[in-house]
């Protein structure tokens, strides 16, 4: 939405609103803004979470880990996790045999992954990216 629109529904003029907006911008509350698209859309209709127990759990093993999975446009979320696995992955693909390409030729060829569990999403419920914020 334009400053206008926003100073409209917050009740400011334009020229307060745009500030308040760029110090929410300069404190880092805003990080960025961003188109959200339809992943069916542009042909990446198969969600996957994928949990990933790694063979070991130290600092050099999970950087290794992450920097590894940063450099992959498939994954769009990666979590570090407390409990059973040690990585949450969201992974999008085309269809089945895209996703087993990732498996194999990416995943699979890490070192130090002990296991990989894959579940695929039959339909998504709700997604959202608005904090709750009051």
């Amino acid at each position: 939405m334009s400053i206008a629109e926003l100073a409209a529904e917050v009740g400011l003029s334009p020229s307060p609103c745009a500030r308040r907006v760029g110090l929410l911008e300069a404190a880092g509350i805003i990080e960025r803004y961003v188109a959200v698209v339809n992943q069916r859309a542009v042909g990446l209709p198969v969600s996957v979470f994928v949990s990933i127990k790694l063979s070991s759990q130290r600092e050099e093993a999970l950087n290794a880990f992450a920097a590894a999975i940063a450099k992959w446009p498939e994954v769009l979320e990666c979590y570090l996790m407390t409990g059973p696995r040690d990585y949450l992955l969201r992974v999008v693909a085309e269809d089945l045999g895209a996703y087993e390409r990732f498996l194999k030729q990416k995943l699979t060829r890490l070192d130090g992954i002990a296991s990989i569990e894959s579940s695929f999403a039959l339909e998504q419920v709700k997604y959202t990216n608005v904090l709750p914020v009051p």
